[in-house]
C-alpha cells in the first residue's frame, strides 16, 4: 500500500512510498538486534562521537531538512528551522552529559558497597507523530542510543520524506546499519512489530486512543512503555498579571505550529478583573495573523497538517457551538485552497459540552473567565489531561501556591510551556506516563541493575 507525502498548503501530492512487506519488517528487526549486540559493547566516548556527528550533519543540512517539514506538514519555515536547531541541541545534550547520567550511582549501606548500574536492554520501537517530525524523533532516539540501545522508528505516514531524511542523517554520520531504522509502515502494522520478541520497549507520542492501544499490546507482552499523549493545557491569567506579556505569550503558545502541539495553551482561564482587557487584546492579535504560504517569511498563519485535520477541527467547533458555545472570533475555514482554519475563540463552554473535555489540536482558544484564584485552580484541574500549565502572575509566592495545586506534569510561571533538553517532559492522567529529556529521559529504557559488594568478613 502506498504512503503519500502531501503538501497541506495546496494539497499537492509530493511523493509516494511503498509500505514495507511483513518479511522485510522482520529482516529489519533482526538487523537491529544484531546491531544492538555490537552497539551495547561500545564505550561511551564512541557513542558521544557518533551523536556529535549526527548533530553536526543536522546543522549543516538545516535549510534542506526544514523545507521538508514545511512541505509535508505545513508549519512556518522559520518554525521548522527552530525545530532543527532544538533537535541538534538535544542530540548534543546527551552526547555531552550521557556519561554523567549513566555513571554508576553509589547507595549508602551499613557495610560493603552498593551501586546501581544503568545498562541497555535492546531494540526499542518509537511510534512518532507528525507535528514536530524531527524533535519528537530525536528526543526518543538520542538518549536511548547514548544508553546503548538501538531504535526503530515508525514515523507518521504524512511525513515520509522527513522519516527517510532522519535515517539518512544517521547513515551519513557513520552509524552502523540497524542502529537507527526507519520503518515505512502504517499504524495497522505497529502491533506486528510490538509482537516481535526482539523488541523490548515502546515509546509513543500521539493521541490518547493510540496510547491505549499501544499500552495494551505492549503490556500483554510485558514490554516497557513510555507514553506522551494529548493535552488541554490551562493558561491561567491572574488579576495581577502583566497583560501585554500574557497576551504575547498566549498567542505564541496557542498559535505555534498552527496550534498543533500537545503543550499548547488551549484553555485560557482569566480572572474577571482583567478578563475584558485580555480578551480584547488577544482578539486583535489573532485576527491580525496573515495566512499564506508557510515558506513565505511574511506568512504568520500556516495551514493545518492536512485536510483531515482541518475537517476534524471544524467538526469540533461546530459541535461545540451546537451544544451552547459561542464564537467570539473566527470559527470558519478560510476561503482559500489548503487546510486553513481561522484562529478561533470559543466561550460559554459548559461541563456538558464535548469541548469542555476534548483536546482541540489547532488554532482554537477555549476562553473561561473566572472570579478568583480558587475557581481558576478548580477549572484547570477539571480535565482528563495533565500535561502542562502556564500561570501568569507578578506574585512569586502566589505562583508557587497555585503551581503546587495544579495536576500536571509541568508548570511554567510567566512563560509558556516549552521544551528544553535539560527539562523533564511528560504528564499525568490521560496525558501519559514516563518522562523524556533531561537525566530522566535516558534512564526510562535501561536496566537499573543493583550491584552489591561485600567481603567474606562482612556480616551475613
Amino acid at each position: 500500500m502506498a504512503i503519500q507525502s502531501v503538501n497541506p498548503f495546496n494539497n499537492e501530492t509530493l511523493k509516494t512510498f511503498q509500505e514495507l512487506e511483513d518479511g522485510r519488517i522482520s529482516e529489519l528487526v533482526a538487523r537491529a538486534q544484531n546491531a544492538y549486540l555490537l552497539w551495547r559493547k561500545t564505550d561511551l566516548p564512541h557513542r558521544e562521537e557518533l551523536l556529535h556527528r549526527v548533530a553536526q550533519e543536522m546543522r549543516s543540512r538545516r535549510d534542506e531538512l526544514a523545507r521538508l517539514a514545511t512541505l509535508e506538514m505545513g508549519k512556518l519555515f522559520k518554525e521548522s528551522m527552530g525545530e532543527l536547531s532544538l533537535s541538534a541541541k538535544i542530540i548534543e545534550y546527551y552526547a555531552d552529559n550521557g556519561r554523567k547520567f549513566l555513571a554508576p550511582q553509589k547507595l549508602p549501606v551499613a557495610y560493603g558497597e552498593a551501586e546501581v548500574h544503568f545498562e541497555p536492554i535492546g531494540p526499542l520501537l518509537g511510534v512518532m507523530p507528525w507535528n514536530f517530525p524531527y524533535y519528537q524523533v530525536v528526543r526518543f532516539a538520542a538518549p536511548n542510543l547514548m544508553a546503548g540501545n538501538v531504535v526503530l522508528v515508525k514515523h507518521s505516514s504524512n511525513v515520509p520524506q522527513v522519516a527517510v531524511a532522519i535515517e539518512e542523517l544517521f547513515r551519513a554520520s557513520g552509524a552502523m546499519e540497524g542502529l537507527y531504522t526507519n520503518l515505512m509502515i502504517r499504524s495497522s502494522k505497529v502491533e506486528r512489530v510490538i509482537d516481535d520478541p526482539k523488541i523490548v520497549g515502546v515509546s509513543l507520542t500521539g493521541s490518547v486512543e493510540a496510547g491505549r492501544e499501544v499500552a495494551a499490546k505492549a503490556g500483554a507482552r510485558l514490554k516497557k512503555v513510555v507514553l506522551e499523549l494529548g493535552g488541554s493545557d490551562p493558561f491561567i491569567v491572574l488579576g495581577d498579571a502583566n497583560i501585554s506579556k500574557a497576551v504575547a505569550f498566549g498567542v505564541w503558545s496557542r498559535m505555534l505550529n498552527s496550534g498543533q502541539q500537545c503543550t499548547a495553551a488551549k484553555r485560557f482561564i482569566v480572572a474577571e478583573a482583567v478578563a475584558d482587557k485580555f480578551l480584547a487584546a488577544i482578539s486583535v492579535a489573532l485576527t491580525s495573523l496573515v495566512a499564506g504560504d508557510p515558506m513565505d517569511p511574511k506568512t504568520t498563519l500556516a495551514p493545518l497538517s492536512s485536510e483531515e485535520q482541518a475537517s476534524k477541527l471544524m467538526g469540533q467547533i461546530d459541535k461545540a457551538v451546537s451544544t451552547g458555545a459561542k464564537v467570539l472570533v473566527g470559527g470558519k475555514r478560510l476561503p482559500r485552497p489548503g487546510a486553513f482554519v481561522e484562529p478561533t475563540i470559543l466561550t460559554n463552554i459548559g461541563p456538558d459540552s464535548p469541548a469542555y473535555r476534548e483536546e482541540f489540536f489547532g488554532p482554537v482558544i477555549l476562553y473561561f473567565p473566572v472570579k478568583d484564584e480558587e475557581e481558576a485552580i478548580r477549572l484547570a484541574n477539571d480535565t482528563p489531561f495533565g500535561l502542562g500549565c502556564a500561570i501568569m502572575t507578578e506574585d512569586s509566592t502566589r505562583a508557587r501556591r497555585v503551581a503546587s495545586q495544579i495536576e500536571s506534569g509541568m508548570v511554567f510561571v510567566n512563560h509558556p510551556t516549552l521544551s528544553s533538553p535539560e527539562l523533564p517532559f511528560g504528564g499525568v492522567k490521560e496525558s501519559g506516563y514516563g518522562r523524556e529529556l533531561s537525566a530522566m529521559g535516558i534512564t526510562e529504557f535501561v536496566n537499573k541493575k543493583l550491584v552489591r559488594l561485600t567481603s567474606v568478613n562482612d556480616p551475613f
